[in-house]
């Protein structure tokens, strides 16, 4: 008998039997308004809090009862806190459902969307238009949403894929979801989170994978190395007599994987997992691979190379299958084709193994026929080096062409030093000269008219289209000296 029940024992002339029985459903938490309706007066309630014969919980919410406050207890004062048509939910729900067996830190609780409610100390509010309406609840169980249901609200509410994952598949592995509800709860839902990956996720929990990691090591251990499916939650009897279930079993070859998940295995579980293990070998003949967390994560490949090695012993025919084209399940050999591998940061190209280090692109074959000389040209085969010869040719005649014409230009000049050839003449030479402006050349135009007896004021005539087409020609020059006007000193 409960100490809470005991008291209301003792003080039975006081309490109304109607409010004791209410009591007793309610883990022996009342609130004030039920205590008032039950025929207690504000006064007595008072007494009994003044008095310390009854604890206050949350603000108007009390349990009748003195000694420590249970979870049961506490679960019922958020419930009641939160008023009419408040539903236990999402975290909460899942451990009043066995869905999980971690009670969470704070207690939630959903409330119809149409009113709003103060949330007490440790108690988390939802606002929800999906709260079942007018179901009546077993006695002593505080009103909770159902499994499916809370599951949807989980998935709504996390904030990662393998959240989600963990939610679908752990409550179909504690068998308390049916995959039919699930789907329809999903879908009258109007807003929900991870819709597009819900489908799957589903089907697969329903099929057997009934946590996470035996859900990642289908999908990318398995079917994303081609690997054959292998038996799911496969049912044999221990020594004892006593039922377990082996997580993957490829029957036809005698193969059996086991997935442990996330969590540390003690010197107990290894030595149960031993046993497992050696009963299998002993009774089934059959061998077993042992992967965690890491294997069918960050070693994926490398567990699909063992996997598929272990059944090509046993007769399998099929060849692994690379998931990309970086997978590390196959080599050069294996795939019949480059695979990029991924390189760690600062290596050097082709420090992976099984890389080949980048080669010079070859020149064409033109551009390596133009560059040899005469004698290497005549080793290279008749027919391509007689089409080749033609091409030699011209641009040898263009670069000879270049060649004179350039030394052409370089070797005009006029006395004045102002032809129209001068500024092309100054942009040949590999250092130029520097620029001198107005006032600078002026004495040196002078002293060199002094001494060549030119006068300083020279005029020249531009240059016409008609002279040719360079500039520079006979022509050019004779009408730049012709239009000078020569003045003695």
């Amino acid at each position: 008998m409960s100490v809470w029940v005991a008291i209301l024992g003792d003080m039975g002339e006081v309490i109304p039997s109607r409010l004791r029985e209410l009591a007793g459903d309610q883990a022996g938490v009342v609130t004030r308004r039920q205590a008032l309706g039950a025929g207690m007066s504000d006064g007595a309630v008072t007494a009994r809090l003044r008095f310390g014969r009854w604890q206050r919980i949350h603000q108007g919410v009390y349990a009748t009862f003195t000694g420590p406050i249970e979870r049961d207890a506490r679960l019922w004062a958020a419930v009641l806190a939160a008023g009419p048509g408040a539903l236990l939910s999402h975290e909460t729900a899942a451990e009043i459902n066995r869905i999980t067996d971690r009670p969470s830190p704070f207690i939630h609780v959903s409330i119809p969307a149409t009113r709003r409610a103060t949330a007490p100390d440790g108690v988390k509010i939802h606002l929800s238009g999906n709260l079942a309406r007018g179901w009546r609840f077993a006695r002593g169980i505080p009103p909770h949403t159902f499994a499916e249901e809370t599951v949807i609200d989980l998935v709504h509410a996390a904030a990662n894929l393998e959240d989600v994952i963990a939610y679908v598949t752990g409550g179909f592995g504690k068998k308390r979801l049916s995959q039919g509800r699930l789907t329809e709860v999903a879908a009258a839902r109007k807003k929900l989170r991870w819709r597009g990956d819900l489908d799957e996720i589903i089907a697969a929990a329903a099929g057997g994978a009934h946590s996470v990691i035996e859900y990642r090591y289908d999908r990318d251990v398995e079917q994303a190395h081609g690997l054959p499916s292998a038996a799911k939650q496969v049912k044999y009897k221990k020594p004892d007599g006593s039922r377990g279930y082996r997580d993957r079993y490829y029957a036809q070859y005698r193969l059996i994987v086991e997935l442990d998940g996330k969590q540390y295995h003690g010197p107990e579980h290894r030595g149960r997992d031993q046993d497992r293990d050696n009963d299998a070998a002993a009774t089934a003949g059959a061998a077993t691979l042992r992967y965690g967390w890491e294997d069918v994560t960050r070693r994926k490949c490398e567990s699909a190379r063992q996997v598929h090695a272990a059944l090509a012993k046993r007769g399998y025919k099929v060849p692994l299958k690379p998931c990309s084209s970086a997978c590390a399940a196959i080599t050069l050999a294996e795939a019949g084709r480059p695979v990029r591998r991924l390189r760690r940061p600062g290596a050097r190209l082709g420090d992976c193994p099984g890389e080949r280090r980048p080669e010079a692109a070859p020149a064409s074959r033109p551009e390596r026929l133009l560059g040899r000389p005469p004698e290497r040209l005549a080793q290279a085969s008749a027919g391509e080096a007689a089409q080749q010869k033609p091409r030699l040719r011209e641009q040898r005649l263009r670069q000879q062409r270049y060649v004179s014409s350039a030394d052409r230009t370089a070797s005009v000049s006029v006395r004045s030093g102002s032809t129209a050839c001068a500024p092309a003449a100054a942009s040949s030479l590999a250092v130029k000269p520097p620029v001198a402006t107005p006032t600078a050349r002026a004495p040196l135009a002078r002293a060199a008219s002094m001494s060549s007896g030119v006068s300083p004021i020279t005029t020249v005539a531009s240059p016409s289209n008609s002279a040719g087409d360079l500039p520079c020609t006979a022509a050019a020059r004779r009408r730049a000296t012709g239009t000078s006007s020569a003045r003695t000193s």
